[in-house]
């Protein structure tokens, strides 16, 4: 299966055997640059954040396509309600929507779709799809799409630590059984193995409070591409650097 067209150079096409063995398992990515790309053009915002639907939906078929077991994508930031309302309100309407179109297809490609963060406070019709689309894609086995949504890294470590003094309190936990795994199970990501790479496009090189936990030896790949510009190519280049680098996790190697 190609992948990545020749450049008319005669350079090599890159297939998923190309690529393999060495994918990661899970890819998390920062998706950045809606707004810049939308002024550059002249633009308002709102066209910037559709355009980077577009990117979305076929970054999600390759995952697929490459056999990633998890995508976990940042789609909306506890600190994005500080953006006009204007804009949040075109946020959870795209959400709506790109669940809407793309629900039978992720169902019929074996994707899961899961979400971290507190929907609760999502808008009515944004929770309905997040549930409909949970419920119609819970039996499949392929890649876990994982979709971040008024997600916070410190937030969900503080309800983590709070989870755990509760439980302490009523004696469910003894503060001695308190390690890194149980920790780990009160988090959102919940026996989904860490983010092997971070792709952050837009040419931003921080983290923005995104998987604080989760990210501790995760490897990370910034690039200047705007995210809207951000397309099947690029995730083969982020991919090809992570597969060149090498993984001591705080060791050294033998």
């Amino acid at each position: 299966m190609l992948f990545w067209k020749s450049n008319g150079n005669n350079t090599p096409l890159k297939t998923a055997q190309d690529l393999n063995p060495n994918i990661p398992r899970h890819i998390a990515i920062i998706m950045d640059g809606n707004g810049r790309w939308a002024k550059k053009r002249g633009l308002p915002r709102t066209a910037g954040h559709r355009a980077g639907v577009k990117s979305l939906k076929s970054i999600v078929k390759l995952c697929s396509k490459l056999k990633v077991e998890v995508l976990t994508v940042y789609a909306f930031s506890t600190e994005n309600w500080k953006r006009p309302q204007e804009e949040v309100e075109v946020l959870m309407n795209l959400l709506t929507e790109y669940i809407s179109s793309e629900l039978e297809a992720l169902s019929e490609n074996n994707v899961r779709v899961r979400t971290i963060g507190e929907i609760e406070r999502l808008p009515l019709e944004a929770q309905k799809s997040i549930i409909k689309a949970k419920a119609k894609t819970t039996e499949n086995t392929g890649m876990i799409f994982n979709i971040a949504l008024n997600y916070g890294g410190r937030n969900e470590i503080l309800k983590a630590v709070q989870e755990i003094a509760q439980d302490a309190i009523d004696q469910k936990l003894k503060v001695e059984e308190i390690e890194k795994e149980v920790l780990e199970n009160y988090l959102y990501t919940k026996g989904l193995p860490d983010p092997d790479l971070l792709i952050r496009p837009s040419g931003e090189q921080r983290i923005s409070n995104y998987l604080l936990w989760q990210l501790a030896y995760t490897e990370f790949w910034f690039t200047d591409t705007l995210w809207p510009d951000f397309d099947e190519s690029e995730l083969i280049k982020a991919i090809e650097a992570y597969q060149k680098r090498e993984r001591r996790f705080g060791g050294l190697k033998i």
